[in-house]
This record gives C-alpha cells, sequence and structure tokens, in this order.
C-alpha cells in the first residue's frame, strides 16, 4: 500500500506550529499531547509527533519510540487523575482503518467498569470541562 504524502495544513500540523488553539497536557522535544475536542470519555486526550508523520505507514521509528513513550505516560496520568479502572488506547491509519485527521495521534481514554464510551459524534466538547479535565491530568503527571 502506497500511502498519500503528509499535508501539512492538518489540523495537528497546525496546533503544532500554533495556528490553533488547544489544551496542552505535556510537551516535549518529540511529542504534544492535547485533549481530545470531541471526548468520547472523561479525559480523553490524544499524542502526537512534532515530526511529520501521516500515519503507522511513515512515522520514523525514533519518532514513534517517542509517541509511545509520551502515550505511557499520559496513560498513568489519566488513570490517576481519573480514578479510573483502565485505559483505551487506540491509533487509526488510513480512512479505512478509521482515521480522520492524517497526522498520526494516538488516542489515550480513560475507562470505567460498566461504563461504555461516548459514540464519536463530532460534538465539540464544552471548553470549561477540557480545561478542568486538562488541569486534573496535568497535575497527575509524574
Amino acid at each position: 500500500m502506497t500511502a498519500p504524502h503528509y499535508d501539512d495544513s492538518n489540523v495537528f500540523a497546525k496546533i503544532l506550529r500554533g495556528e490553533l488553539p488547544a489544551e496542552r497536557l505535556y510537551e516535549d522535544e518529540y511529542t504534544l499531547a492535547i485533549m481530545d475536542i470531541m471526548p468520547r470519555g472523561p479525559g480523553h486526550c490524544l499524542v502526537i509527533p512534532k515530526a511529520p508523520a501521516r500515519n503507522i505507514f511513515d512515522v520514523e521509528a525514533d519518532s514513534l519510540s517517542q509517541v509511545m513513550a509520551t502515550t505511557q505516560k499520559m496513560a498513568r496520568a489519566v488513570v490517576r487523575a481519573f480514578g479510573a479502572d483502565g485505559v483505551t488506547i487506540q491509533q487509526f491509519n488510513e480512512s479505512a482503518g478509521g482515521q480522520v485527521v492524517f497526522h498520526l495521534h494516538v488516542h489515550v481514554i480513560p475507562r470505567f467498569e460498566g461504563l461504555a464510551l461516548k459514540p464519536h459524534t463530532g460534538t465539540m466538547e464544552d471548553a470549561g470541562v477540557l480545561k478542568a479535565n486538562a488541569e486534573k491530568i496535568r497535575a497527575a503527571l509524574d
């Protein structure tokens, strides 16, 4: 499979350049973690590489390694922040695989026994709710 080339006009590239706002949770030299503005549950966040990568097919191995290290850090933080019973980690590739934004990103979603994920409806969460949840996560980071 030959994937199309990376398009630097995607929403995450714009967030990385500071052209669009985001509720930032964690940032290092290689990655950025932000709140998902259309969360499937409280504390749903995203981890993205700073290096341009459309998805798993074209990401450099070192960049992917850094993304996974940050994903683990965020998984631990969201479980602590929300008293979650577990965490769902999701990553989608190309349209057929469910990818909507074509910059590699990993979903980190705190999970609770007996509570299903909300459907991905495209409904944006209230900014105040995102800010409050972000504060909880930032306080729980090691």
